[in-house]
C-alpha cells in the first residue's frame, strides 16, 4: 500500500472512530432522558414539611413507572409539580371518589369514619385545618395529599395545592439515597402496620 492509500485509510478509521463516538455518546443521553421521563430520578427534599419521615436534603428515587403499572394507594409518598415550577412531596391521604374531612381536634376523616394513621408528626392545630374543615369530595382522579409535619405543610388542605389530579404526579418516593446513615426505603402503605 502506498503512503497515500495509508494516510487514506488512516482518516477514514478517525472518521469511523469519531462518528461511533458520537453515537454511542447520543445513544447514553437518549437512554438518561428515557430513564429520568419513563422510570425514574433523584430528587431532593426541599423544607421540612415531611419530617419526621423525611429530612431537608434527604436524597430520594423516585419511580416514575410504578405509579402508571399499579393504583396509587393511601399513604404513599408522591412527587408533583406546582405553579411555581417547583415540587412538592407528600403523602396520600384521600383517593379518588373520597370525602375527606379534618374536624377542630384535629381527626381526619375520610367518608365520616375516621382515619387510623401514624405519619403525622403532631396533632393538626385548628389554624391548619384550611379548606378540609369542611367535607372535600374529591373527584374521580383526584388525590388530598398532606405532609408528615402536619402543621408546616402546604398540602391539599390550601386552595394554592388543592386536590391533586392523577395526571399530575411524577411518580412515588420509594428509596432514599442519600444520608447514607438512613439509606433504605421509605415507608410507604398502611400506616397502622408493623
Amino acid at each position: 500500500m502506498s503512503k497515500k492509500n495509508v494516510a487514506e485509510h488512516e482518516e477514514v478509521n478517525i472518521v469511523k472512530e469519531i462518528i461511533g463516538f458520537v453515537v454511542y455518546v447520543a445513544f447514553v443521553i437518549f437512554a438518561v432522558w428515557v430513564i429520568i421521563t419513563f422510570v425514574g430520578q433523584r430528587t431532593v427534599v426541599d423544607g421540612e414539611s415531611m419530617c419526621n419521615t423525611l429530612q431537608d436534603g434527604d436524597n430520594l428515587w423516585v419511580n416514575k413507572i410504578g405509579y402508571r403499572l399499579h393504583d396509587i394507594e393511601r399513604f404513599d409518598i408522591v412527587v408533583f409539580p406546582v405553579e411555581n415550577g417547583d415540587y412538592y412531596i407528600k403523602r396520600v391521604i384521600g383517593l379518588p371518589g373520597e370525602t375527606v374531612r379534618i374536624d377542630d381536634e384535629g381527626n381526619i376523616y375520610i367518608n365520616d369514619k375516621i382515619l387510623e394513621e401514624n405519619y403525622g408528626r403532631e396533632t393538626i392545630d385548628i389554624y391548619s385545618i384550611g379548606r378540609a374543615g369542611e367535607d372535600v369530595k374529591l373527584g374521580e382522579d383526584e388525590y388530598f395529599v398532606m405532609g408528615d409535619n402536619r402543621n408546616e405543610s402546604l398540602d391539599s388542605r390550601y386552595e394554592e395545592v388543592g386536590n391533586i389530579e392523577k395526571s399530575r404526579i411524577e411518580g412515588k418516593a420509594v428509596f432514599r439515597l442519600w444520608p447514607l446513615s438512613k439509606f433504605g426505603t421509605i415507608k410507604n402503605g398502611n400506616a397502622t402496620e408493623d
